[in-house]
């Protein structure tokens, strides 16, 4: 990492530190506590640099009349994933849930953004708001809004859908491809 004071020139005057107010004195056996507590606190929850900030970990289709969860895991072997078939009850109503963990700094405006297509044709976009979020331990969970799956025998079939999860900077922190059979029933 940079030393911020290294940017400045010798004869240069940091600005910031004209209106410097030092904190309160504290006591020898107050500091060590407070030392204390960050060493745990920094060998136990914080995260590696080497990781991610955002890591994207589960696609999770909630639906209650499925037999089972459709989920897809987000942490493995992407491609595996073009190679495998959601199904979906056409007319269903369902609602999309996104895993994913914040490691290291405030993330802000997430979206989770879809193209569908069907024979090479876009035949929906969906953009979601996910919101802004800060580092924790545990995962961060997005339930988006309610939709339907489209009904007929027109709409049954083959669809291909791009998913990216970025934010207001246009960072993209996952992209992935899946597959996805509107069928008339589960099986």
């Amino acid at each position: 990492l940079l030393d911020k004071r290294s940017l400045l020139c010798s004869d240069e005057e940091d600005e910031r530190n004209l209106n410097y107010n030092p904190p309160a004195q504290k006591s020898l056996e107050e500091i060590q506590d407070w030392t204390k507590r960050t060493r745990v606190w920094s060998s136990t929850s914080r995260p590696y640099l080497s990781v991610p900030n955002v890591q994207v970990t589960r696609l999770t289709l909630l639906c209650d009349t499925a037999p089972e969860p459709i989920t897809m895991d987000l942490t493995g072997d992407l491609n595996a994933l073009k190679e495998k078939t959601f199904i979906l009850k056409e007319g269903v109503t369902y609602r999309l849930k996104i895993d994913f963990k914040v490691n290291r700094e405030i993330v802000s405006g997430l979206k989770y953004h879809h193209v569908t297509c069907r024979k090479g044709i876009t035949v929906e976009k969906v953009s979601h708001m996910v919101g802004s979020y800060g580092p924790k331990e545990k995962e961060h969970e997005s339930v988006g809004p309610l939709d339907e799956a489209p009904i007929g025998m027109m709409s049954r079939g083959h669809y291909q859908v791009k998913s990216r999860f970025i934010d207001d900077d246009k960072i993209v922190y996952l992209a992935w491809d899946w597959n996805l059979d509107i069928k008339k029933d589960w099986d």
